[in-house]
C-alpha cells in the first residue's frame, strides 16, 4: 500500500499523438497547474499514449517531447506513478528513468498519510491561476475545475487504482488478447522487430480492434459489477479509481462488508477530458476540457 501525504492528482486514457497537437499542450497545461498547486503525487493509469512500442522509440521528437513534459513536472518536486494502459503496456525502465516517474503494477491500493489529514482541499470553485490562465481554441471551453466534491468519512478510504480493462471480464475477446500482448513470449518477439514492423503491426491491430468492437454491446465492454466487487473485496478498499472504459462518472456500490464507491475517469478528447484530485476532504473532479 502506499501512503501518500497531501493531495494526488489521478488521470488516464489521454491517448497522446503525433496528429493531435491539442491534446500534448492541453496536458502540458495540466502538468504546468499540477506544479503550481503543489500536488504531492500525479498518478497515471494507462493509455498516456494512443500507443507505445518500446522503450527504444524514445528519440521520436513527440515522444521525446512528452517525455520532457513529465520530467519538468517530477524536477518539481511532484512524483509521478504509471500504471500501464491496454495501449502502452511496452513503457519500461528506459522511459520511466527519462521521464523522472515510477512504474506501477496492474493494481495499486493508496491511502492518505496521517499528515495529509492537517491541510483540506482546495475549494473546487476556485482553481489554480494555471488553469485560470489556460488558453483553449477558439469556440471551444476553457479548462476549469467543476464542483463534484464527496467527502471522506472518518479521514479517508483506502483507495484501489487501476486501468480498468481488467475488470471488463465479460469481453471475453479482449481478455484473451489481454493475455496473448502481456506474455513475455509476445512482447520479445515483438520488440525484436524492427521499429517501422512494429507500428505497421499496431495500425493493424488497432484496425482489427476497430472492427471488432462494432460487433460488440455496449454492456460487455464495460466493467462488469461482479468484477469490481470481487476486485474492491479482495484488496480490502472502500473505494475504486479507473479509467479505461471511456464512461466518466461515480457510483455506489454495496459490499458484504459495507458501502463502497466507484469513480471513473474520462478519456481526453475534444470536448471530453477530466482529473481527480485526491486530498484530505475526499474526491474532487477537475474539469479539462477543451
Amino acid at each position: 500500500m502506499l501512503d501518500i501525504a497531501g493531495t494526488a492528482r489521478i488521470v488516464s486514457d489521454l491517448h497522446l499523438r503525433v496528429d493531435r497537437p491539442d491534446l500534448t499542450e492541453r496536458f502540458a497545461r495540466f502538468l504546468a497547474d499540477t506544479a503550481a498547486a503543489r500536488v504531492e503525487t500525479l498518478f497515471i493509469l494507462g493509455d498516456l499514449f494512443e500507443y507505445w512500442i518500446g522503450d527504444d522509440d524514445l528519440a521520436d521528437p513527440f515522444n521525446a517531447r512528452v517525455c520532457q513534459l513529465l520530467r519538468n513536472l517530477a524536477d518539481q518536486g511532484t512524483q509521478i506513478l504509471f500504471m500501464a494502459g491496454n495501449r502502452d503496456f511496452l513503457i519500461g525502465e528506459t522511459f520511466a528513468a527519462a521521464a523522472g516517474l515510477g512504474l506501477l503494477g496492474e493494481t495499486e491500493t493508496v491511502r492518505l498519510s496521517a499528515a495529509s489529514h492537517a491541510g483540506a482541499l482546495r475549494e473546487a470553485s476556485s482553481p489554480s491561476e494555471a488553469l485560470n490562465s489556460a488558453s483553449c481554441p477558439a469556440g471551444t471551453a476553457s479548462i476549469r475545475a467543476r464542483a463534484d466534491i464527496r467527502a471522506d468519512a472518518a479521514g479517508g478510504a483506502v483507495t484501489l487504482l487501476m486501468h480498468g480493462d481488467t475488470v471488463c471480464t465479460d469481453d471475453l475477446p479482449y481478455q484473451e488478447f489481454r493475455r496473448m500482448v502481456r506474455s513475455r513470449g509476445w512482447q520479445t518477439t515483438f520488440l525484436a522487430r524492427s521499429l517501422a514492423e512494429r507500428r505497421a503491426e499496431v495500425a493493424s491491430l488497432r484496425r482489427r480492434s476497430i472492427a471488432a468492437v462494432k460487433d460488440k454491446t455496449a454492456a460487455i465492454m464495460d466493467a462488469s459489477a461482479i468484477a469490481i466487487r470481487a476486485a474492491l473485496t479482495a484488496h480490502g478498499c472502500t473505494r475504486l479509481i479507473h479509467g479505461h472504459t471511456h464512461r466518466p462518472g461515480r457510483e455506489d456500490i454495496q459490499l458484504a462488508s459495507g458501502s463502497a464507491e466507484r469513480w471513473v475517469l474520462s478519456d481526453w478528447d475534444t470536448g471530453r477530458g477530466d482529473a481527480l484530485e485526491l486530498g484530505a476532504a475526499g474526491v474532487r473532479r477537475i474539469d479539462l476540457r477543451c
